[in-house]
């Protein structure tokens, strides 16, 4: 018994999570395509009245108007809906166990390991998106700090402009193949 107790330590002190195509990028002139590092993720669905005491759990006050977000120390929240946002932390820090410590109404999932970001930067970044995204990305209508839950081919994304030539395109770990081909393909078509 202690013998297979040992085993079983040795082999999950030795294995390695690996982020979904880790490391992989794409430049094209006026266009950069990476994947972003891994961040702690949630899924958060809260009543309106729960909103001040997630916010000061978080440290980022959660945002309540459509296409949105609010962000803060390495904390983004994306409003997502009515009572629906989802919460990037890329400095290291666990947005799950703040909001665990919070008794006001809610519900917090992690999907830290469901999603995976894409970085798409430069000149050409809005013409790479909306080449199989649907969503106007003029920045009239998307300004910086613009988030919505849209498509982009036939995935499912969250799309967030950091800047005036900046994205960050969330999707599903198991989609994060597709997404990063078909906007590394429309890099090089923006660039011809």
């Amino acid at each position: 018994m202690a013998k297979a107790a040992a085993k079983t330590k040795a082999a999950s002190a030795s294995v390695e999570r690996r982020p979904a195509l880790a490391g992989r990028t794409l430049s094209a002139p006026g266009v950069k395509v990476e994947m972003l590092p891994p961040a702690e993720r949630i899924s958060l669905r809260a009543p309106q009245a729960s909103l001040a005491a997630l916010s000061k759990a978080l440290g980022v006050t959660l945002p309540t108007k459509p296409k949105t977000s609010a962000t803060k120390d390495g904390r983004t929240a994306l409003w997502l809906g009515p009572d629906e946002w989802l919460i990037i932390d890329e400095a290291g820090n666990d947005p799950l166990a703040d909001c665990a410590k919070v008794t006001a109404l809610h519900s917090a999932v992690g999907i830290s390991h469901r999603n995976v970001g894409i970085s798409v930067v430069g000149p050409a970044a809005a013409v790479t998106v909306s080449s199989g995204c649907p969503q106007d990305l003029s920045l009239e209508a998307f300004p910086v700090g613009a988030a919505s839950r849209t498509i982009l081919g036939k995935s499912e994304i969250v799309l967030l402009r950091t800047a005036a030539d900046a994205f960050r395109v969330e999707c599903w770990r198991s989609f994060s193949d597709y997404v990063f081909t078909l906007l590394s393909e429309a890099a090089s078509d923006a660039a011809n």
